[in-house]
């Protein structure tokens, strides 16, 4: 019997981490098939100016391996659809992602096969090769930034980011509020969850949803999963602070419902664990985070990646992006009901 061994992920400016990954991965089967995200998935994941290396030049690179039999390239941001179509034995990630965070564990452990998070080779990262390849120009433009007062570096630089967002994020935005809205119309849940600032960005939108935004309307169902303070002591307390998010959403969450995870960094484990929780309900997963939040952005439906590394600016974006999906919603609900 033949034992398919999968594993995915953007390789882009492949590299010597890869390529022991991959063998690796080979050696625990009989056949590797490899899911490379397609062109679009790594901008949605990556930002502006990924990747470096078309899909199928990368394809052919994969191919080139011994270690590597077939490649499929997927849309989506994550490689869900394609392992499930594939039904393999053996799953396999790099060890940045542990065995409960990888999409479609759960679907291969079901069918008896087996998830494996195999240690990295240290010192390699397609990232950190393609931040060397910044212009100098570009590093002209932050020094000038950077020389300014606090105020005008700060009034300047959430310009900027603004500026982007109009400029290569309407698309990802709109997409975002056509999935709430029609989560809303179908009379399912919105829920949110995010520490700190995020969590008072959750907080926000989900009563601008429960309340009103602008528009006079009926009240829809939205969740803060930050608020409950018996619920985040108990299950923090019992659980884990990693689970105090994705306990209520397994307790909450039914099909058709969307969680909206909020992560600056796109890496806060409890948010990751809401996520994966969500995704086993049957619920769409909408990511909000910054240029450095791949993790989220992979394993999201859809995901808004504000293009700063800077806290303070991703917030602002966020809470403004939060208030046009607000009005997005009401704007739909609003013509539904002149058509009745």
């Amino acid at each position: 019997m033949v034992r398919t061994v999968f594993t995915n992920g953007c390789f882009d400016l492949i590299h010597p981490g890869h390529i022991d990954l991959l063998r690796r991965a080979r050696e625990l089967g009989d056949h590797l098939i490899v899911g490379i995200n397609s062109d679009e998935s790594v901008r949605r994941i990556k930002g502006n100016g990924r990747p470096i290396m078309p899909q199928e030049d990368r394809r052919q690179v994969l191919l080139g391996l011994d270690s590597v039999d077939e490649v499929f390239i997927f849309d989506e941001l994550t490689p869900e659809n394609l392992i499930k179509h594939i039904n393999p034995d053996i799953l396999v990630k790099g060890g940045d992602w542990k065995p409960e965070e990888i999409i479609g564990s759960d679907h291969v452990l079901s069918n008896g096969g087996k998830v494996f998070s195999l240690p990295l080779v240290q010192g390699y990262s397609s990232s950190n090769y393609f931040k060397k390849l910044i212009t100098t120009e570009k590093a002209k433009e932050m020094d000038s930034i950077v020389a300014k007062t606090t105020f005008e570096r700060s009034i300047n630089e959430h310009i900027a980011v603004f500026s982007e967002l109009l400029k290569d994020h309407r698309e990802v935005i709109e997409e975002c509020g056509e999935l709430l809205i029609r989560t809303v119309k179908a009379g399912n849940t919105i829920l949110f969850c995010g520490n700190g600032g995020s969590a008072a960005d959750a907080q926000h939108i989900a009563a601008e949803f429960v309340g009103r935004y602008e528009t006079e309307r009926i009240a829809l169902p939205a969740i803060a999963l930050t608020t409950d303070t018996s619920a985040l002591t108990a299950l923090g307390n019992d659980y884990g602070f990693e689970r105090v998010f994705a306990r209520q959403v397994e307790a909450l969450a039914k099909p058709g419902d969307c969680l909206i995870g909020i992560s600056t960094s796109g890496n806060s484990p409890n948010v990751i664990a809401a996520v994966m929780a969500a995704r086993k309900k049957g619920a769409s997963v909408i990511g909000m985070t910054g240029a450095n939040g791949k993790k989220l952005a992979s394993l999201s439906d859809k995901c808004l990646m504000v293009p700063s590394t800077r806290t303070a600016r991703i917030q602002e974006a966020h809470i403004t992006v939060g208030h046009i999906w607000c009005e997005m919603v009401d704007k739909a609900l609003s013509e539904a009901n002149d058509l009745e």
